[in-house]
């Protein structure tokens, strides 16, 4: 999966930077490494990577405003650095657009095995309509699911709500097909840590939770319901 993979890594510390970009490197990645915020905008319209890693404060244009901006021109993944597992942080990064974040100091092994399960889910960054069904969704009707005023092609990875389109990322549009392949069933946040975010092991939740919340912004807030203690099930 590594061998051609383009990875643009915005942070300002030499050491780390060069450090970092020498891993991925040797695991197979092509990597553009830029020390501030601007210079990987500019990188990223001229390069258009398969993700990009970047650092939560860097100089020029912050990380998270940096996601933000690549967010209003593409679904390409974003993984968020912070050297403080501060929820502030977190929940900025995650909000701006991110799919996943990974504090530092990090083990380079395990940095490189977030970014393949990123892209794993995204179909190795192929775009929108390249996103896979996250339960292996299936679905009559030409795969068309109506939920409401909502209505979800499965098959080419479209969302309508009240007949106009709906612009998801690739991890919500996963988030939306697993809650989908399961209406009124309540999934735990594990479970879809597991199931959306591929991993084998726990992780921070509150990955889940924002990602939620993004999508019910889009989808309706009322759809996506909480059931307290559990999780979260979409209304039949």
């Amino acid at each position: 999966m590594a061998e051609h993979t383009h990875v643009l890594f915005v942070e300002d510390d030499d050491v780390i930077r060069e450090a970092t970009q020498l891993a991925l490197e040797r695991d197979g990645f092509v990597v553009t490494a830029m020390p501030d915020g601007l210079l990987g905008l500019e990188a990223f319209r001229a390069n258009r990577p398969d993700i990009a890693l970047l650092d939560v404060m860097v100089p020029g244009l912050d990380g998270v405003s940096l996601c933000r901006r690549i967010r209003d021109e593409s679904t390409v993944p974003v993984i968020m650095l912070s050297a403080r597992a501060d929820s502030i942080d977190v929940v900025l990064g995650l909000e701006a657009g991110a799919d996943d974040y990974v504090t530092k100091p990090f083990d380079g092994a395990v940095l490189v095995a977030r970014i393949r399960a990123v892209l794993r889910r995204f179909g190795h960054a192929s775009g929108p309509g390249a996103a896979p069904a996250a339960g292996e969704t299936g679905a009559p009707d030409g795969g068309v699911l109506h939920f409401g005023d909502l209505e979800i092609d499965t098959e080419g990875m479209e969302v309508r709500r009240a007949g106009a389109p709906v612009a998801l990322t690739p991890t919500e549009m996963r988030l939306l097909l697993e809650f989908s392949s399961a209406p009124g069933t309540v999934l735990s946040r594990d479970k879809l840590l597991e199931r959306v975010w591929d991993y084998g092991w726990g992780g921070d939740t509150r990955v889940v939770d924002v990602h939620v919340q993004r999508l019910r912004t889009k989808v309706g807030q009322d759809r996506i319901e909480t059931v307290r203690g559990f999780g979260y099930k979409l209304k039949a």
